[in-house]
């Protein structure tokens, strides 16, 4: 056995059974569950499996596959470091070439191997005694040393609470599971939602269909898309001169990375933002009364803010109707908004986004005594660098609480968090432990931390929206500029936490 294979095994705690073992269990193989399988093969750690409920890779973008889904972030900072894409076809790419970007990955760093495919988590519970997970999947059981839940916030679909929605007589599907088999030619069609899936499909559908009703709550921020599409020569010459892309990669981190000042540090910035929306809503609305209806009253950033060219001039076309009142029943023929009118439908499409602050996955983790993620969020999700939680030994979050971004690429905060958990496992091994946890204080501290830090920002500002948890706070959003996540993130800050030595002590090794 070579040094590197042996030190793998150092504090590992066998099964009983025949139970298969790994030493780090990831869940999702979107960017977040593949990320973190390509540095561990990268790092010489081989002894991993990716458990995925569906049939292939991608995630979110294999998930979402209604007419027009395509990323709001520039393709070359919506992609991983290490592995550029010359070939992306727009400035924004597409959903089919990020899905196969992703399958590309997979099978470009090897770790398609690894992949067990209809495996969907049923529950995972930390033993004490044995100081490993034990996870129950539709397709048997894993023990694991380590859990990584990189299933991500946008994996499970809100579907409203909406009286008689179950006694309608024509199709119902939500824009993450699109019914691609229903034609929607020539019918009546609600479209419940106005988030960033329908401002992509509405543009759509809208000529296809011979009426479409847009019930909206609340208005969102548009800002033009500009996209445009990458040329070939442009795509050849980022082939033959990477540094060109990387170049292109730093210029537009720096432009977004600026977004934060507004959203944080500087709101008052935010009114020179608002003034183009308004004359883009302007410029593409021309009837005073529908241009009241899509004109938001609450400060621009509070809700997250969208990009579209076509959206308004949908929305505007004869065959389109905009209702503001809420819906407050469904009939087996049609909606009933809240003034007691009732509009005649043959499909119900629901654009309500996902379940981001209660996910539902985490009623199925269970931590120290039995206790599951949910009972420890019971006023909202709270963790350590978005990362850890105390209670809940060798779990890491990816996408975890306060990591999300109003302004720039995930993946940038998903490979921070790659890079501190590869260190914390790295740590892990050369210290011989078994089990390592933040200190219950040093949570309470960076969370305290993450409220205080909200105060003043622009979604603080007083709107309802997504971002907010049950107990009221933005535990969604990192209130600050990316590079100091990356830069909190750079190494394992074993002080902060707790280190179980051996395969049975419960003494927390001193990290002084």
């Amino acid at each position: 056995m070579s040094t590197s294979a042996a030190q793998d095994n150092v504090a590992r705690a066998e099964p009983a059974d025949n139970t298969r073992h790994v030493r780090v269990a990831i869940v999702g193989t979107g960017f977040s569950g593949l990320g973190l399988a390509i540095r561990l093969k990268q790092r010489g750690m081989t002894d991993f499996v990716l458990l995925e409920r569906a049939e292939d890779i991608g995630g979110t973008w294999r998930d979402n596959t209604y007419p027009g889904c395509a990323c709001d972030v520039p393709s070359h900072l919506y992609s991983f470091s290490f592995a550029p894409n010359s070939n992306w076809s727009r400035h924004f790419s597409p959903q089919r070439e990020i899905w196969a970007y992703l399958r590309d990955c997979a099978a470009r760093f090897g770790v398609s191997s690894h992949i067990r495919y209809g495996h969907e988590l049923l529950e995972a519970a930390w033993d004490e005694g044995a100081g490993l997970w034990r996870i129950e999947t539709s397709q048997g059981p894993f023990t694991a040393d380590a859990l990584a839940l990189g299933n991500g916030p946008l994996s499970e679909p809100s579907i409203p609470t909406i009286a008689g929605l179950e006694r309608f007589g024509g199709a119902v599907f939500h824009s993450a599971h699109w019914d691609h088999q229903h034609d929607l030619s020539g019918e009546r069609v609600a479209v419940i939602g106005t988030g960033a899936s329908a401002i992509q499909f509405v543009p759509l559908i809208q000529p296809q269909v011979k009426h479409l009703t847009l019930f909206q709550r609340t208005p969102p921020w548009i800002i033009p898309r500009k996209d445009y599409a990458i040329s070939p020569e442009w795509r050849a010459r980022f082939r033959r001169y990477p540094i060109l892309q990387r170049l292109t990669r730093g210029a537009i981190y720096l432009q977004r990375e600026i977004g934060a000042l507004a959203l944080v540090y500087r709101p008052r910035l935010m009114r020179g933002a608002a003034r183009i929306a308004r004359e883009h809503l302007a410029a593409q609305i021309a009837d005073p009364t529908l241009r009241a209806k899509l004109t938001p009253h609450y400060q621009m950033g509070c809700k997250r803010i969208l990009l579209s060219d076509d959206f308004y001039p949908a929305v505007a076309s004869a065959n389109v109707e905009v209702v503001t009142e809420r819906v407050r029943e469904v009939t087996e023929h049609g909606v009933v908004a809240d003034d007691g009118s009732e509009r005649p439908v043959d499909t119900i499409i629901l654009a309500t986004g996902f379940r981001v602050t209660d996910m539902p996955a985490a009623r199925h983790v269970r931590g120290r005594g039995g206790r599951t993620l949910t009972e420890a969020w019971r006023a909202g999700p709270r963790a350590y660098l978005g990362t850890t939680v105390s209670g809940f030994p060798n779990l890491f979050l990816l996408i975890g609480p306060n990591t999300g971004l109003g302004h720039t690429s995930m993946i940038y905060m998903i490979e921070s968090q790659l890079a501190y958990i590869i260190d914390c496992l790295r740590l892990m091994r050369q210290r011989g432990a078994c089990a390592v946890e933040p200190r219950a204080e040093v949570q309470a501290t960076y969370n305290e931390e993450m409220r205080r830090r909200m105060q003043g920002t622009v979604w603080t500002s007083g709107c309802a929206s997504w971002y907010l948890d049950a107990g009221g706070m933005n535990s969604t959003l990192w209130p600050g500029f990316t590079w100091e996540y990356r830069w909190r993130t750079r190494h394992f800050d074993h002080a902060n936490y707790l280190l179980t030595a051996g395969k049975t002590s419960r003494e927390a090794v001193t990290t002084s």
